[in-house]
């Protein structure tokens, strides 16, 4: 008889949410460094620099700041990528590069517009998860301001 060891799965989320643009605008705007710098972040957060080379094996790098002046630094490695359709990349922060997290992005027509679903893995804890949960809602809260 073996003993296997529990395997304890790590937090994650999924949000959807229905846009207004057609797919190849809302892969652009996860894409194109441009578009990256004038949505990306939670709301009240002000998008400082963004790199992407969204290729497999290319990377991202999008610095933020808050309104207290605090400055937050998010990279990752692309692992997938599907123009107009799917992009799946890691995701991890200067301060804790020891934490890094996985996130997939799925676009879908839908109508004129698209249905995007974002979903965030393998976070260090669910508090970690819950932060990630509200600033994703008004990341993506603006992301549907920019392409309206």
């Amino acid at each position: 008889m073996s003993v296997q060891p529990a395997v304890t799965a790590k937090p994650s989320l999924t949000l959807k949410r229905r846009l207004t643009a057609p797919p190849g605008k809302v892969y652009a705007a996860w894409t194109e460094p441009e578009k990256i710098a004038k949505w990306f972040g939670p709301e009240k957060i002000e998008t400082l620099r963004a790199q992407a080379d969204a290729r497999v094996g290319g990377r991202f790098r999008i610095v933020m700041r808050g309104v207290d002046g605090e400055e937050h630094d998010v990279s990752g490695i692309y692992r997938e990528v599907v123009p107009n359709e799917k992009l799946v990349f890691t995701w991890a922060w200067r301060s804790t590069p020891e934490r890094e997290s996985l996130v997939t992005i799925l676009i879908k027509p839908d109508g004129g517009g698209s249905l995007l679903t974002l979903t965030h893995e393998q976070f260090f804890d669910e508090a970690a998860r819950d932060r990630h949960a509200e600033g994703w809602a008004g990341c993506l809260d603006k992301l549907a301001r920019y392409l309206s």
